[in-house]
């Protein structure tokens, strides 16, 4: 189709599609669904090839967040009956991430609960970033504490930390409906901390929190004005105990179209498919790859993902590969001064059309799948080994 082809284009020359451009995409069709994974395919392999950075979360601390994101398993009045636990010690965060990086992880997302930190937890949070450091040559290290305090970004990433990560979420039209302990400029700052400071900005979205189309054409445009290197593409897992609990609004087919519409608006930044995959996206996992260059490996902060091993013979079966330290994510065009590894641009081809992509296609299920929501109960904060 003729929108296809424009976004296609403009998404080999890195221009930013229009708002009725990207609204179209998440209006297309089941019947058009191949036809939109295959072009947008195409500009993910463009600037990334057929690689995939594989991601490892460590929750450092869980749950007694004073905060009210609606969203969230860990916030304020929460009665998710997820693990709760105070700071991890730098060499048991060390121990966790190692799991990770065993199982190819190639970056460590450090995440804490709470508002932002204190002076004495980024203190706490660089000597966990020193201990990985000098224990996994060649990881990279994201922190994600929250709202940042003036100098926090500089300490953090004089302690080695390589990037940042605060979501927006939604839009900032309805910001309020999800939070009203903090606001999006809250976030925006942050972000924009984590910048000033030469770390790289990681921030993203949550979908299927109710939202419209609106709102998650005006949330990715937030986010591409903003000009993060990575996007995490979360959708919502309503926990029980939580304020959006009943909110099963995703179908695998919408979650793809809605992959498409960033990977359209944001060409040659890594596009992370993370929370909630699972659970919403089920069977059609291997589409998802086509659209976006960056998953997490394992479990996520309070819930469980699939087997780890899983998820490398997903990569392998759907004809990606594994990003290794030594590439680099980014294509050049895009990388900070210094940072001079192999990881070039590869240029789009044929192989991704619908056909190709059509051989991993499974037929998805029209009931709601709450049983797919798995509380975390291994890993950091716990005796039992973690899913990596």
């Amino acid at each position: 189709m003729d929108l296809l082809n424009t976004l296609v284009d403009k998404g080999l020359r890195r221009e930013l599609p229009t708002r009725e451009e990207a609204l179209a995409v998440l209006a297309t069709s089941d019947d058009e669904l191949l036809d939109v994974v295959a072009a947008a395919g195409k500009v993910r392999r463009q600037w990334f090839g057929r690689r995939v950075k594989l991601n490892y979360l460590v929750n450092l601390k869980s749950g007694l967040c004073p905060e009210d994101c609606s969203y969230c398993s860990q916030r304020l009045g929460s009665k998710a009956e997820i693990l709760k636990y105070t700071w991890l010690k730098p060499d048991d965060a060390s121990k966790a991430a190692a799991a990770g990086v065993a199982g190819g992880a190639k970056r460590v997302c450090l995440v804490a609960s709470g508002r932002g930190p204190t002076d004495k937890d980024v203190d706490r949070v660089s000597e966990t970033i020193s201990a990985i450091k000098e224990q996994n040559e060649g990881v990279e290290v994201c922190a994600c504490l929250g709202l940042l305090s003036d100098g926090q970004a500089g300490r953090l990433r004089a302690a080695g930390a390589d990037a940042y990560n605060h979501n927006l979420n939604t839009s900032e039209a309805t910001y309020g409906d999800i939070c009203t302990t903090h606001d999006f400029s809250d976030r925006v700052s942050t972000v924009q901390q984590a910048q000033a400071a030469g770390m790289s900005a990681c921030s993203g979205l949550i979908a299927g929190m109710g939202e419209s189309d609106a709102d998650l054409v005006d949330v990715v445009f937030a986010l591409r004005e903003l000009d993060p290197d990575s996007v995490p593409v979360n959708f919502l897992i309503p926990f029980e105990g939580t304020p959006l609990a009943k909110e099963w609004n995703l179908t695998p087919q919408r979650a793809l179209r809605i992959l498409a519409m960033v990977r359209f608006v944001c060409p040659d930044i890594e596009v992370r498919l993370a929370g909630g995959r699972e659970v919403h996206l089920r069977s059609l996992q291997p589409l998802a790859l086509h659209l976006v260059n960056s998953i997490f490996l394992g479990d996520y902060l309070t819930s469980e993902g699939q087997a780890g091993k899983d998820d490398l013979a997903m990569i392998a079966d759907a004809g990606f590969e594994v990003e290794g330290t030594d590439t680099t994510t980014l294509p050049e065009h895009r990388r900070q001064d210094g940072d001079t590894a192999a990881g070039e641009s590869a240029d789009a081809d044929a192989d991704g059309d619908s056909e190709e992509i059509a051989a991993t296609l499974s037929a998805p299920s029209d009931d709601t799948r709450r049983d797919l929501v798995s509380v975390r109960r291994r890993g950091a904060g716990t005796d039992l080994p973690p899913n990596a």
